[in-house]
């Protein structure tokens, strides 16, 4: 019944109106009973209905903010949310990799569930519902700036617009470096609040390009960053030229958080910051060796804080385990739009509950594992060949199975060039964004010092991978065949094959190459046929 109808109703039972009574006087005192109850329901129903911001960034691993402690960045954006809300330390993206990340996320199910959407530079098929569309059915107004879902070809599958939803982006502003969108996110944002109609919720994207690569070199040194306060992850050199390539990445991070602290604003300022819910997040670890495109920590374990005024008790840090599929849950749950049934089930489970508890540390025990996987990234292999991996995360545990551990997963090492013949080597390792990290380590392969983190970086790896991540962080000491964690692979191994046979994976059930049919809408390349493919003829 709308609120209109309840008005209506309750005025008729009271025998209120002057055309029944007769009596104007009587109408109009009974309005003045009705009224503070129209306001009650309005109010009512106006908390119920929260606005939706969510704003991700472009390639950024889980410890860069300075809410989580690191000296050399500054988001007050980011800080400003966990502040008011929950920070998230156990947040974790459902792929390495963007485009499916943002499939994953805006169809609520694991890459392996939704086809080609579940790779990389493919098509979206128009039957997985996205929630945008569903909370614009259900009365929302639904905008997006920057990068929304990709890169792929939605249009193909029958989409009308981006699966994220209409995009705002008029305005333009001059980049303080090379390397970044001259998008005014924050000023679109403006605009898509002037367009919103009154007393409409509304959900926007706020989907940064930044930190993607590439970087202008030395952004960070020009920009203060002082060389010294720089962490290095345990997986790559502590070296100058590695310290700076950080730091260009950092002034990225700190350039989408400066939207964001401009758009927090423009919601203060408009009256509706207190009933907005705020997500922040990114899709995929930094762009770097052993990192993006990688189904290690730095690849997919992410920065999350989420705040919603007064609903949501602030300055909390909560440690379960979280997956986007989660969020996806989470979003629809707070908006109260049902999912619907005849399309194929979320795969999350909303995350209210722990953000209105109060209290910070686990406070869900049934929240035990979350689940990730990766299929192809870039066309980095013969036959645009993929490389399976699937994941899952405990509280202090990843495990991590490799399907064809036999192909390189950053890439063949060698390519043919445009002109047919074979080009360097080292030089096809295109699952490793180009960036000066990457040609360090390539031309430092034979230092008796850096060539580790090299090796770690291209080398082919075991079929079973598991990480004890509280005590390595940068996921370098695999236990999967150590006697004194035998116990702990047996658990997280039979977890992981049990749900990826009942979420239907087809790696599960003997239908795995059909991800290497799934076209590729991006540059595909030429690599030389492997000994192992030669043999499978």
């Amino acid at each position: 019944m709308t609120i209109a109808e309840i008005v209506f109703e309750v005025g008729f039972q009271r025998g209120s109106w002057g055309i029944q009574r007769g009596s104007f006087l009587h109408m109009n005192r009974s309005f003045l009973t009705i009224v503070p109850l129209v306001a009650i329901l309005c109010n009512s129903q106006a908390a119920k209905r929260p606005n939706i911001l969510f704003a991700i960034s472009d390639d950024q691993s889980y410890v860069h903010t300075s809410a989580m402690g690191y000296k050399a960045i500054h988001t007050p954006g980011f800080d400003r949310v966990a502040k008011s809300g929950v920070m998230f330390k156990n947040a974790f993206a459902p792929s390495p990799g963007c485009s499916p990340t943002r499939a994953a996320f805006l169809t609520g199910r694991h890459t392996w569930q939704i086809e080609q959407a579940g790779t990389h530079a493919s098509s979206f098929p128009e039957k997985y519902v996205v929630f945008s569309d569903l909370l614009e059915k259900a009365g929302y107004f639904v905008g997006v700036t920057g990068k929304a879902w990709g890169p792929g070809n939605f249009k193909i599958s029958g989409r009308k617009r981006n699966p994220a939803g209409p995009s705002y982006t008029k305005h333009k502003a001059k980049p303080p470096f090379k390397g970044i969108s001259s998008n005014d996110y924050a000023s679109n944002f403006e605009d898509f609040l002037e367009a919103r109609p009154d007393d409409q919720p509304f959900y926007f994207w706020y989907g940064a390009s930044e930190p993607h690569r590439s970087f202008e070199k030395g952004a960070g040194l020009k920009s203060g960053k002082r060389l010294e306060d720089i962490v290095v992850p345990p997986f790559l050199p502590d070296t100058r030229e590695i310290r700076s390539d950080i730091a260009d990445y950092l002034v990225e991070i700190e350039h989408f958080d400066k939207h964001l602290v401009r758009m927090l604003n423009a919601l203060e300022k408009a009256g509706e910051l207190e009933n907005t819910l705020v997500i922040v997040t990114s899709d995929n670890g930094m762009a770097f060796p052993r990192a993006k495109a990688n189904l290690y920590d730095y690849g997919f374990h992410m920065p999350l804080a989420i705040s919603w005024g007064a609903e949501v008790p602030g300055g909390r840090v909560v440690e379960d385990v979280v997956g986007f599929v989660d969020i996806t849950a989470t979003i629809l749950d707070a908006a109260q739009v049902t999912f619907p049934k005849d399309r194929p089930a979320l795969a999350g489970r909303s995350i209210v509950d722990l953000l209105k508890k109060k209290g910070s540390g686990r406070l869900d025990p049934s929240r035990k594992y979350v689940y990730a996987g990766r299929e192809r990234h870039s066309s980095s292999r013969w036959n645009n060949n993929t490389y399976p991996q699937r994941a899952i995360r405990s509280q202090d545990y990843l495990l991590i199975r490799n399907f064809h551990p036999e192909r390189w997963p950053a890439g063949t090492p060698q390519k043919f060039e445009a002109n047919g013949e074979l080009g360097p080597e080292h030089g096809g390792y295109h699952d490793i964004d180009a960036c000066p990290s990457l040609s360090f380590l390539i031309a430092n392969r034979d230092h008796p010092e850096i060539g580790k983190y090299f090796h770690w970086a291209v080398d082919h790896r075991p079929e079973w991978e598991m990480f004890d991540t509280n005590k390595d962080p940068g996921c370098l000491v695999n236990l999967a065949e150590d006697p004194a964690h035998k116990k702990e692979f047996k658990k997280l191994s039979r977890q992981l094959n049990k749900y990826l046979k009942e979420s239907g994976d087809p790696r599960m059930n003997g239908n795995g190459d059909i991800w290497e049919k799934y076209k590729r809408y991006s540059r595909i390349r030429s690599f030389p046929e492997p000994e192992w493919a030669k043999g499978n003829r």
